[in-house]
């Protein structure tokens, strides 16, 4: 009976400790220096490990947790919070990946179905995986992010504009946990001196 209860127990203090904790990027995880070639365009290399089994983990269903901070660039300090799902997918004989993400609840949407696709290519000469992805909302593909993997943490960039505005896109795929995979979007507006991170989201795997 006493280890009953101290199961219980154990059990109530990580469910809370679940609710409360903030989701975030793990500071300990560095941003890797950009750097630019002589036209300004940003110079991307491939980790030693850049492999095209690097989202082999997302395949599946998840349901995610999202925080998405209000309003971007502009020294904001509000959140909102929200779920999704997830369904991904390995295509063209294991050399890209595509996903739909889908919820009912994004900031702005007043309660209408949004979904988003993204169509994940590994190009085998250059190791790189390029990101593209692209809204119900809009329906237009953004430029891509590129990037890799290296140690289970993948970095993808690219150059974009923001409200008329140049700035570096960033996003983070932390795959160290395989079966909690944490994703982070950040913008820089400084060539990547600074950055401000504006979406966060948890992955939690369903069963087929």
């Amino acid at each position: 009976m006493k280890y009953s209860i101290t199961i219980l127990f154990v059990a109530i203090c990580s469910f809370a400790h679940a609710q409360t904790t903030v989701l975030t990027t793990d500071p300990s995880l560095p941003i890797p220096k950009l750097s630019f070639d002589e036209k300004g365009d940003l110079k991307i290399t491939a980790s030693a490990t850049s492999s095209p089994s690097d989202f082999d983990f997302l395949v599946g269903k998840w349901k995610m947790h999202n925080r998405r901070l209000n309003k971007r660039l502009e020294n904001c300090k509000d959140w909102t919070e929200f779920d999704s799902f997830d369904e991904n997918w390995k295509i063209l004989r294991g050399t890209a990946d595509t996903d739909i993400y889908s919820t009912t609840e994004m900031p702005g949407q007043e309660g209408k179905r949004f979904e988003g696709l993204t169509l994940r290519l590994f190009n085998p000469k250059t190791r790189l995986w390029s990101l593209y992805w692209v809204a119900s909302n809009s329906g237009v593909m953004d430029p891509p992010v590129v990037g890799s993997f290296e140690n289970n943490v993948g970095h993808f960039f690219c150059k974009d504009t923001f409200k008329g505005k140049p700035i570096i896109m960033m996003f983070r795929w932390d795959a160290r946990h395989k079966d909690r995979p944490v994703w982070s979007q950040a913008f820089s507006s400084d060539n990547g001196k600074t950055w401000e991170w504006n979406w966060y989201n948890v992955s939690e795997r369903i069963p087929w």
